[in-house]
């Protein structure tokens, strides 16, 4: 497995380095100073992972988030000694997988890491499962492809997984903490406002241009996935408006 962390803090970097060997024997641990740096190793290794530094010289953190998202889904962790919660909420919304704030025990650090990678292992096939339309929406369960009006959706291995529940149990109230579990795991601490970035992600890929509504919520209580009537699905109407 390799692993990628940027960071500008050498003794981060040291510590970092010596934690993941000692966890993962055939772990290699890629190291940059910067976010130039940075962007150079994740396109000529191809990391596994990534762990990201939000302030450094030269691209911030999130300008690399920025750059990886554009041709990859690759797990990224968000390492970062700012605790405001906008700022936590901006890397979410741009595509992180988790936010961990500084000063962070490495211990602590791999089991984040170890959750990302389960989180980006999708749900396993089911081989009598048929495909499941609704509206202009359709998902093959075999291949784990989400279509809209026919052409492909790129949906992220925590965005698929989150569809993935929200349609098995499709017109039936999901609350938070059933999808919290069945997303990211009971022991791993996530909150309703990580549902509500992922949800919103979610819905910006597969409600996009006017199309039909796909998922409800209930105001502190939970999401439903709706299937549209017949004939619903408004390819060529106005914005959708809702709250998360």
């Amino acid at each position: 497995m390799k692993i990628l962390v940027v960071d500008d803090d050498q003794p981060i970097l040291d510590a970092l380095t010596l934690g993941f060997q000692l966890q993962w024997q055939d772990a290699r641990v890629l190291v940059a100073r910067d976010g130039d740096a940075g962007l150079r190793a994740f396109h000529e290794h191809s990391p596994d992972v990534v762990v990201l530094d939000v302030a450094m010289p030269g691209k911030s953190g999130f300008e690399v988030l920025q750059e990886i998202r554009r041709t990859s889904d690759v797990p990224v962790l968000m390492l970062t000694a700012r605790g405001e919660e906008l700022d936590q909420v901006r890397g979410l919304e741009m595509g992180a997988d988790d936010y961990v704030i500084k000063p962070v025990r490495h211990l602590v650090l791999l089991a984040h890491i170890r959750a990302v990678l389960r989180r980006s292992e999708l749900p396993p096939p089911l081989e009598a499962l048929p495909d499941f339309v609704a509206g202009a929406l359709a998902i093959n369960f075999q291949s784990h492809q989400v279509t809209l009006r026919g052409a492909p959706v790129k949906l992220t291995p925590v965005e698929y997984k989150l569809l993935y529940h929200l349609v098995r149990n499709a017109g039936r109230l999901m609350p938070h903490q059933a999808l919290l579990e069945r997303v990211w795991g009971a022991d791993y601490g996530a909150t309703p406002e990580y549902l509500k970035v992922f949800i919103s992600r979610l819905r910006a890929k597969i409600e996009s241009d006017g199309g039909s509504r796909y998922i409800e919520n209930e105001r502190g209580l939970g999401y439903r996935f709706v299937s549209p009537p017949d004939g619903a699905d408004r390819s060529a109407g106005g914005a959708l408006t809702y709250d998360v």
